[in-house]
């Protein structure tokens, strides 16, 4: 797999290639094309020819020999989507959540959608969750995938930037923390950066400022931190990226600045360090995190947010001509063969209860048989359930079906029946027909318990209590599709 950023005159390469023993054979590429410029202000292709020979080089530096995976994650930058932020009313029920959100980007993207591509994401906390929404424009993906096919690839999806980014300091929120944080990317001659809170992208502004030797960068962050807070936007954490970002002293940086500063450097071992396993590199390199945080931001996203794409069409009643135009159609033959038939079998139930009213044995009496009273059974002990603190119990749950916002339905059940700490994923592919249950050995009296409290949910779950018992939860619980 190719994951292809492109930014103003800026190409990032990564190439991904899975071993068998379930590792990633990688190799990276990154150039600047000083006096040319691929991306306009808004997002284009300014010449697609051009840009079409620039990622043929790209592709030949990384492999003189050739590749044979032709397919390509395509990361544009912020500008390049139209976005939108929406709270989701409390009281929505998960059906309905399609059609807010499609009347939501009507309002304010657009009338008919089906000139964009879009998809959104769920994003919640313990007190709100909110759509986050990228749309981009048909014709604008036609022209890159015009100028990727120029080098015979093929756009599988597409991943806004800022998504990316998020993506690599996500787990490092607290639910129930509400914080502003500045994402900001530390080159040789430039910072570039975005706005996060708790739920994700806040807008699609790229910050951007040219470094020059009259200021420090310390002094140009405080300047935008303070212009930051005057918008209402009190800056709380700083994720500083970027090659150059490997020289800074957290602790100093941190005062000089006046907002706490999280390197990349030091969250990604923390938080990732299983990504960073599956990293073939060689033993005198170590992988260019901070250079090309973008791709493998796109990475791990492409593994964890599976759900989320662009390109697949999963959405109707797009247009809101087509709600308008639309009219009832009445299956006239249907209507009139069911007319019919419940005119025949009227007449037949007539013919015969005349029958029946003339029939000369009907007044005949017959000798009736006692019925025999049946032998009441003492009722059967309901078996008592163990006592349990699930407030203390640890909870995982992962989406095998792959519905969305199911495992925040599953979190919200297990809540109601009193379990304390859950957390929410999604499992490694979505293809469970069956909900698993796994439980840690030494606590295998839970099973009956979780069985009894999901029973509503799931007749006839898979239970085993083979589950590791270093592992953090104490139960995992990876609902299929047979969970309603």
């Amino acid at each position: 797999m190719l994951y292809l950023f492109l930014h103003q005159n800026q190409i990032k390469l990564l190439y991904v290639k899975k071993t068998l023993l379930g590792q990633y054979e990688s190799a990276f590429y990154e150039k600047k094309h000083s006096g040319v410029d691929f991306i306009d202000e808004k997002g284009a292709i300014k010449n697609i020819d051009l840009i079409a020979s620039a990622i043929k080089e790209a592709l030949s530096s990384i492999t003189p020999s050739g590749i044979k995976d032709k397919d390509v994650y395509l990361i544009l930058p912020q500008i390049s989507f139209q976005f939108l932020r929406v709270d989701i009313p409390a009281d929505i029920a998960p059906s309905a959540m399609n059609s807010f959100v499609l009347d939501k980007a009507r309002a304010n993207i657009a009338k008919d959608l089906e000139n964009y591509l879009f998809d959104y994401l769920i994003q919640d906390n313990e007190k709100q969750k909110k759509i986050i929404f990228f749309a981009l424009e048909k014709d604008l993906f036609h022209s890159y995938q015009e100028a990727l096919s120029l080098v015979d690839l093929k756009v599988v999806n597409i991943i806004p930037e800022s998504l990316a980014y998020f993506k690599l300091f996500e787990k490092t929120l607290r639910k129930e923390k509400k914080e502003n944080i500045l994402y900001i990317t530390y080159e040789k001659d430039q910072l570039l950066g975005y706005l996060y809170d708790s739920y994700g992208p806040v807008d699609e502004v790229l910050w951007q400022t040219e470094i020059d030797e009259k200021s420090s960068i310390e002094e140009i962050i405080r300047e935008k931190t303070t212009e930051y807070e005057k918008q209402g936007k009190k800056i709380n954490r700083l994720i500083l990226s970027g090659e150059n970002s490997d020289s800074i002293r957290q602790d100093t940086f941190t005062k000089n600045v006046g907002v706490w500063t999280n390197p990349l450097k030091r969250i990604i071992p923390h938080f990732y360090q299983d990504y960073l396993k599956i990293f073939i590199i060689p033993s005198d390199k170590t992988l260019p995190l901070l250079q090309y945080d973008v791709c493998i931001g796109t990475f791990i996203f492409s593994l964890e947010n599976k759900i989320f794409t662009l390109l697949k069409k999963r959405y109707s009643n797009l247009s809101a001509s087509s709600l308008q135009n639309s009219k009832l159609s009445i299956p006239k033959k249907e209507i009139f063969i069911f007319i019919i038939s419940f005119i025949l079998s009227f007449l037949a139930f007539y013919a015969v209860s005349r029958m029946n009213d003339n029939n000369p044995f009907k007044q005949i009496s017959f000798l009736s048989k006692p019925t025999p009273t049946p032998t009441v059974l003492p009722p059967t002990p309901t078996p008592t359930l163990p006592q349990v603190n699930k407030q203390e119990l640890k909870v995982k749950v992962l989406n095998g079906s792959g519905a969305r916002g199911k495992a925040s339905q599953v979190k919200d059940l297990l809540t109601e029946k009193g379990y304390g700490e859950i957390l929410t994923d999604n499992a490694d592919n979505f293809d469970f027909e069956t909900t698993e249950i796994e439980i840690k050995k030494s606590k295998a009296n839970l099973a009956p318990i979780i069985k009894e409290d999901l029973k509503d949910s799931v007749t006839s779950p898979k239970i085993t209590t083979s589950l590791d018992e270093e592992s953090a939860a104490d139960i995992i619980i990876i609902f299929g599709t047979d969970f309603k």
